[in-house]
């Protein structure tokens, strides 16, 4: 029987030489090493395995920036649906909790929350690294706001001996928020891995009980579509950010 392909031995350094050169040296390298070939192969045979050897160095050598781009594609697309949820929950929230769905109330800012003011050329000028990790800690602060007034709220439900078993409650629409931010985290931790493998992921901290001793109830409750506000307008921020890591990813 005639042989189609050239013995293991002399195939596989031609292919590992191959994916440590560009496509151009890759067909260059082969073709002179085939020509020292004792003509087991005929030209045709050498022609295939030549374009499979093409192939696969083009793959391997761009398959990871096309994965990058749609890592951050994927998360861009969830920040907005979780964007959206969010938008909904604030309805609710107002509703059930302030009496008005449409409340609005912009002069009221809480401190511990991230900033969401930036200067749009220092904002430009991070490195993919810079941008990751603050987004990692921002959702992270989020994260535990949300899960403090959760757990307010689910308190206050048993001591009002408050019964919601029509529809999800206030708490269950906040864990579901809750679980798309984990989900994003998870998606930048696996990112700032990729290019620092000496990162450690943060642990979350243990939420804890928040002050409202010298807050009125209201305050309190507006405490809650502050958190909610201020969500909104980050995660429309880090949509921002996806699509220009995305747009960089070469």
């Amino acid at each position: 029987m005639m042989k189609l392909l050239p013995h293991s031995a002399t195939f596989e350094p031609m292919l590992n030489t191959c994916r440590r050169l560009t496509v151009h040296e890759s067909v260059k390298t082969f073709a002179c090493q085939c020509e020292t070939d004792d003509n087991e192969m005929t030209v045709w045979r050498r022609a295939i395995i030549l374009i499979c050897c093409v192939l696969d160095c083009v793959e391997f050598s761009s398959s990871s920036p096309i994965l990058q781009r749609n890592k951050y594609n994927n998360s861009f697309r969830l920040t907005r649906s979780t964007r959206t949820r969010v938008q909904q929950l604030k309805r609710k929230y107002n509703e059930q909790q302030l009496g008005n769905k449409h409340f609005e109330d912009r002069s009221r800012q809480l401190k511990d929350l991230p900033s969401l003011s930036t200067d749009f050329h220092d904002w430009l000028n991070l490195t993919e690294f810079e941008r990751l990790h603050a987004a990692f800690l921002d959702m992270q602060a989020y994260w535990t706001k949300l899960e403090q007034k959760r757990q307010q709220i689910e308190e206050e439900d048993k001591e009002q001996m408050v019964n919601r078993a029509v529809g999800t409650t206030l708490p269950q629409s906040i864990r579901h928020i809750q679980l798309d931010l984990r989900d994003l985290m998870s998606h930048v931790s696996s990112q700032i891995s990729y290019k620092n493998s000496y990162w450690t992921k943060p642990t979350f901290p243990t939420p804890l009980n928040p002050q409202t001793r010298s807050k009125t109830v209201w305050d309190s409750r507006v405490d809650g579509y502050i958190i909610l506000r201020d969500l909104d307008l980050y995660l429309t921020k880090l949509a921002r950010d996806f699509l220009l890591l995305a747009s960089q990813t070469h």
